[in-house]
């Protein structure tokens, strides 16, 4: 109804407070958190752990305590990646730590396979090595994926060492003879712990990077929205104002 001329119906104004209200608590207390399963930071880190859990039992003695730091650095990654994710609907600045904590772990767990390699005399390839570009061609997400890439590989026989000579390898050689160290034996570009230890390490490259970028944007979201006491006080705010 019009009281008089250039006034606004008291159902348009009903509506333009409406409105109002539903722009003031559009933020919610908690917002969506969780569903870290579909990063792909996650995926990468479990196959990871999958990888080194594998590795670990094939390759490095089970009474060793780098066997122990090496599992544990790889759970640490998954673990910290999924609790920062769910803990950022009310704790931001835990979310930063978290992964933070996460990507630490891994770089630990990267030294731990290039210090393998190292002190055995195997090789660390360089990021062109073609069997690298290979593995990466293959996008492995699981397990079975990472053993069927090393039987191609290992399925090929025959590898060159860089100085003209060949080595076949046949999968009737025992495990001690695969690890033996360069200048004992055949040569050892090509054999199943240099191979696992290699992927795992493109791995973690591709991971360590993903987390890096994971911390950055939520270091901006941080700076830019605050935490949860930040956003609480808007909220109450809002909800008084309305």
């Amino acid at each position: 109804m019009i009281i008089t001329k250039g006034t606004i119906r008291v159902d348009e104004l009903r509506l333009i407070l409406r409105g109002r209200c539903l722009m003031i608590e559009k933020e919610p207390l908690i917002p969506k958190h969780g569903g870290f399963r579909k990063l792909k930071s996650f995926q990468l880190a479990r196959l990871i752990y999958d990888v080194t859990v594998r590795f670990c039992d094939r390759y490095v003695g089970k009474r060793s305590r780098t066997h122990d730091q090496m599992v544990q650095a790889a759970r640490s990654g998954v673990q910290n990646i999924a609790e920062g994710s769910q803990a950022s609907g009310t704790s931001k600045k835990t979310e930063l730590k978290l992964t933070n904590v996460a990507r630490a772990s891994l770089e630990e767990l990267r030294l731990d396979y290039e210090d393998f390699l190292r002190q055995r005399g195997l090789p660390l390839w360089e990021p062109d090595h073609p069997a690298f570009a290979r593995f990466k061609a293959r996008r492995c997400s699981s397990l079975e994926d990472v053993r069927a890439w090393v039987e191609s590989e290992i399925g090929d026989q025959k590898h060159t060492d860089g100085h003209g000579r060949t080595w076949t390898y046949t999968k009737s050689r025992s495990k001690s003879q695969a690890s033996v160290p360069v200048g004992e034996g055949p040569c050892q570009s090509i054999t199943p712990p240099v191979l696992a230890a290699n992927a795992a390490l493109s791995l973690l490259n591709l991971c360590c990077y993903l987390l890096d970028r994971q911390v950055e944007a939520q270091a901006k979201a941080f700076e830019k929205e605050g935490g949860f006491t930040e956003r609480l006080y808007r909220v109450r705010s809002a909800k008084r104002k309305s």
